[in-house]
């Protein structure tokens, strides 16, 4: 398996959109409407860095990511997610390289840090912890992480973009 990652293209949005419904089927703690959100962030032009990784020119995963607000006033700080492995390309560390690729990313636009909601055994790896004072409404502390990249970490309540109310 040789994985590359590059920026989307016009003609991808179609096999992530499949990508990505079928990395979440099986998945707990979703309400599958990962797909949507992607083509809401994408229609809303709040898609600010969408990678897609590629397996002998096929897309095998994704990544977007698209800036938060967060209440105390800090900017240039980025949401990750959906991030998308195809079920027979995960834990083949796919993944790690699509995160690995955000987070170059992110350096490169000059973010200041990125949240992300999901599990913490998988996104420690990253750099990702909790940090208190940092909060998304509703969601258990422990699940709620944050890589700084420059500067203080931000204190407040993080809202993503409207269309991670997507549903359809």
């Amino acid at each position: 398996m040789s994985i590359h990652i590059r920026k989307e293209q016009l003609s991808d949005i179609q096999r992530i959109h499949e990508v990505t419904i079928a990395a979440f089927l099986e998945a707990p703690h979703t309400d599958h409407s990962e797909q949507f959100i992607i083509k809401a962030l994408r229609q809303s032009d709040a898609l600010s860095i969408s990678l897609v990784a590629e397996d002998e020119g096929k897309i095998v995963g994704h990544v977007a990511l698209s800036q938060v607000m967060i209440s105390g006033g800090a900017n240039s700080w980025y949401g990750l997610g959906p991030i998308s492995v195809l079920p027979n390309h995960q834990n083949k560390g796919v993944g790690s390289k699509l995160m690995n690729a955000a987070i170059e990313a992110l350096k490169h636009v000059k973010a200041k840090g990125c949240v992300l909601l999901g599990d913490p055994n998988y996104y420690h790896r990253f750099g990702f912890r909790p940090k208190e004072g940092l909060i998304l409404p509703g969601v258990p502390a422990e699940y709620f992480q944050a890589l700084l990249l420059q500067g203080d970490y931000p204190q407040g309540n993080v809202t993503y973009h409207d269309a991670f109310s997507a549903k359809g």
